[in-house]
């Protein structure tokens, strides 16, 4: 913008200095060729009228030569070519003279119109100024005219002269001013983009979060009311984030007290449930209220995990959670995590060893049965698990995917995958999970500064990347990223 600015200024100072010149030019050289022409008619008229009384009619030969002597100005600055005709007879002052110098135009309107006429022409590379004076009977007895012509041609070097002196006084009079016109067009376009960069900076910092960022108002422009106008936005962007940040932690905060309050009976009705659970197994109570029974304990149980699941959410929310890191072959990790499950035999795994990273092992454990949890119950057999470590330009990574030969996912739902409570088929209202589970993963694989994708095989199924950092980031640079994020 500064440039485009800036060039337009240069081009409108340009074109003026250049208008400007070009006017000037003309107008002067237009006056200057006036003054010259005129000065040589009047000159040439008053000699000729000076020196016609003397001459006899017809003249011969001597008194065309002495007219042409009485007008001829030689030795002085005018350097004049004077010709005297007179029916086919001719005197010059040049030896060289022939009557098809003097050119035709001018003879016929002297001849024909019997009036003084003037003509400017080029000649050998040069301007010429030709002027020619019919000389006219003063006896009133006769009439008409006398037949003798007198034709005076000048170079105008000197009127040449002069007009290159205005080219060179128009160039170097526009120059400077184009050189001006640029420096005055850099500051005007400083003072006007400087408004424009501190919006520019102010916009930035509020897109990083910064809502106190206000711009000084300055003058009454239209600049100004944009300034004014970013404040009253930003003013209102950091209201409504203080009410929304307000809202959210009396959510969270409702979240996790009513989750702490249900633990307790939840607690209880599990003890309960249990030891109905033994009597139903022993046969002890009749069948309707054995399956009452065994419904209102898988629905306890499901509560149970509801709850847990919330309250790690409401952790992560709060920013309570915390890694306790400590350096562990991964591919024993998955073995453990499968192991207590009892998934080993559910499980195609592919873990070769060696490839350790500095991991949280329970969360590690979490993110683990999360995804073979949710690719056994909604996926297809076999589920594979495969381990491997990759070098890359911003640090090694261990790479672990979970995949499946189940229908996949479909593609709306590929970017929602991680959402809360999300659920890629309705039917599964009722299902074992929470709900939660992936979301849980998700914030657990950002806690370790990583990062996970979900995506469709291209021969059917679906499969879970994730991607850790195998040395983790120290505490600090983790905030920072954090908070910068």
């Amino acid at each position: 913008m500064r440039i485009r600015l800036t060039a337009a200024c240069l081009l409108v100072a340009a074109f003026a200095a250049l208008a400007t010149a070009a006017l000037t030019y003309r107008e002067a050289r237009t006056a200057m060729l006036q003054r010259a022409q005129d000065s040589m008619v009047r000159s040439v008229r008053d000699r000729v009228e000076a020196a016609a009384p003397a001459v006899p009619f017809p003249p011969d030969q001597v008194a065309l030569e002495r007219i042409v002597a009485a007008v001829d100005t030689r030795g002085r600055t005018d350097h004049w070519t004077v010709s005297v005709g007179f029916k086919g007879a001719w005197a010059s002052t040049d030896y060289r003279f022939e009557p098809g110098r003097i050119p035709a135009d001018l003879r016929d309107t002297v001849t024909r119109r019997i009036a003084t006429a003037f003509q400017r022409f080029h000649r050998d590379g040069n301007l010429w100024l030709a002027v020619g004076v019919p000389i006219t009977f003063a006896d009133p007895s006769r009439h008409g005219p006398s037949g003798l012509e007198v034709y005076v041609m000048a170079p105008m070097t000197a009127q040449v002269k002069e007009e290159a002196a205005l080219v060179r006084a128009a160039r170097n009079a526009a120059v400077p001013a184009v050189l001006l016109a640029l420096v005055l067009a850099l500051v005007v376009a400083g003072g006007v983009l400087r408004p424009v960069r501190a919006l520019q900076r102010a916009t930035r910092r509020l897109a990083q979060g910064r809502l106190d960022t206000r711009l000084t108002i300055r003058g009454g422009d239209e600049l100004a009311e944009l300034a004014r106008d970013f404040n009253h936005t930003a003013a209102a962007l950091e209201r409504n984030e203080e009410r929304l940040r307000t809202m959210e932690a009396r959510a969270r905060a409702f979240a996790a007290d009513v989750s702490h309050e249900l633990r307790t009976p939840l607690a209880a009705m599990t003890a309960v449930t249990d030891v109905l659970d033994e009597d139903a197994a022993a046969e002890q109570l009749d069948p309707d209220t054995a399956a009452a029974l065994r419904l209102i304990s898988a629905e306890t149980g499901k509560l149970t995990r509801l709850v847990d699941d919330l309250m790690e959410i409401s952790r992560f929310d709060a920013g309570a959670a915390v890694l306790h890191l400590d350096e562990l072959d991964l591919a024993e990790g998955v073995r453990r995590c499968l192991a207590a499950r009892g998934w080993q035999d559910r499980v195609t795994t592919e873990l070769p060893a060696g490839i350790r990273a500095e991991v949280d092992p329970r969360r590690l454990d979490v993110v683990v049965a999360n995804l073979v949890g949710n690719a056994l119950r909604h996926g297809a057999p076999p589920v594979e698990v495969r381990l491997a470590a990759e070098r890359r330009a911003d640090g090694e990574w261990a790479v672990l995917t979970v995949a499946d030969r189940g229908p996949g996912l479909a593609e709306d739902t590929l970017d929602r995958v991680f959402e809360r409570f999300f659920k890629a088929d309705a039917a599964r209202a009722r299902s074992a999970g929470s709900g939660l589970g992936m979301a849980i993963t998700l914030e657990n694989v950002r806690l370790h500064d990583g990062r996970i994708t979900a995506a469709n095989r291209p021969d059917g199924g679906a499969v879970f990347t994730v991607e850790l950092p195998r040395h983790a980031t120290p505490a600090g640079e983790r905030a920072g990223t954090e908070e910068d994020a």
